[in-house]
């Protein structure tokens, strides 16, 4: 296998990581209002993501070093026709941060009901953006013969790009709330339970279509695989919280999450950024990419450092694996 597809499918491995971890976070910030119903409530909320939250925000970090290491034109196109979304969820992530470390800095109701926003809008923002992203680069962007991008912030805003933020969504707040019940006691489980199931069945339909119309633009037999195999995750993962089944639950979506950024890329290559003006302005894996020295180089960096940081990260989610209740929270 060449080393471009390698790092194509190591990008590829990053960004579900990434979707899959900080999916259930931008979840839990998107129904802290809504599953929280008294300060001590949404502290449990906040307390069930306060030790992993800023793990997760790593892997997109690695993968856009790993993107502008491995193929800089890919990197340099992306993140300057996409700028303002980008910057968006940039602010986003950065403020909700922000709101992580200050809500509990005074002790007054208004000051962390302020903060509370923030974590929402914080969390709402890229819950939707990273997914119109993502479809527009399935779709296809108007890229001039230097591979620049030629468009407007608008055309990013079509109709498959804005059911592509609908779906991310969806699925990222379903896949909160299934985490929410596996993480907690009492009535915020009880809660977060039962409008898993109800957020799931939204979830659910928003990512066939969405599917199903990204494989009608772009498709190969290992996305259709895929594609399925996302769509029985989901299912499997929504009758397991229909059984209070929370472990087996947050595996069905996390697996579902995985396989549907999967068949996005698997529907992708051999291109990273196609062209709607030509299909000789795409950017593919081999015009995007680096010397083949700097592609062997990272490849030892990351079989040494890879496995130090999955065995680190998972430790920590051992560490933090008890349940969290009300009772759990000093007044």
């Amino acid at each position: 296998m060449e080393l471009t597809t390698v790092w194509f499918v190591l990008i590829a491995i990053l960004f579900i990581g990434y979707f899959v971890l900080e999916g259930f976070d931008f979840g839990v910030g998107v129904l802290l209002g809504t599953l929280g119903r008294d300060d001590r409530e949404r502290r449990v909320l906040i307390n069930t993501i306060g030790p992993v939250w800023d793990g997760n925000e790593v892997w997109v970090i690695t993968a856009g070093g790993a993107m502008f290491a491995a193929f800089p034109e890919w990197y340099a196109t992306l993140f300057s026709g996409f700028y303002l979304p980008l910057l968006l969820i940039l602010v986003a992530l950065i403020l909700r941060g922000v709101a992580f470390e200050y809500r509990g800095k005074r002790d007054d109701e208004r000051w962390k009901r302020r903060w509370d926003w923030c974590i929402f809008g914080g969390s709402l923002l890229p819950a939707i953006l990273w997914g119109v992203a993502f479809a527009n680069i399935v779709r296809g962007v108007p890229l001039d013969a230097d591979h620049e991008y030629v468009g407007g912030f608008f055309n990013l805003l079509n109709p498959y790009a804005l059911l592509g933020g609908v779906t991310t969504l969806a699925l990222f707040v379903t896949h909160g709330a299934i985490f929410l019940a596996l993480k907690t006691r009492g009535e915020v489980r009880d809660r977060a339970n039962i409008l898993a199931g109800r957020v799931g069945l939204v979830a659910a339909a928003a990512a066939v279509a969405f599917l199903v119309w990204s494989l009608l633009i772009r498709s190969s037999p290992a996305a259709v695989v895929l594609a399925v195999l996302a769509a029985l995750a989901l299912v499997g993962g929504l009758l397991a919280n229909r059984v209070r089944r929370e472990g087996w639950a947050f595996i069905g979506t996390a697996a579902a999450i995985a396989l549907a950024v999967a068949c996005l890329f698997a529907a992708l290559y051999p291109n990273v950024m196609p062209s709607t003006v030509a299909d000789a302005n795409s950017l593919t894996v081999h015009n995007a990419s680096s010397t083949p020295y700097t592609l062997k180089i990272m490849t030892w960096v990351a079989v040494v450092f890879t496995p130090i940081v999955l065995i680190y990260q998972g430790w920590t989610y051992w560490v933090f694996r008890k349940r969290l209740g009300t009772s759990d929270i000093p007044a």
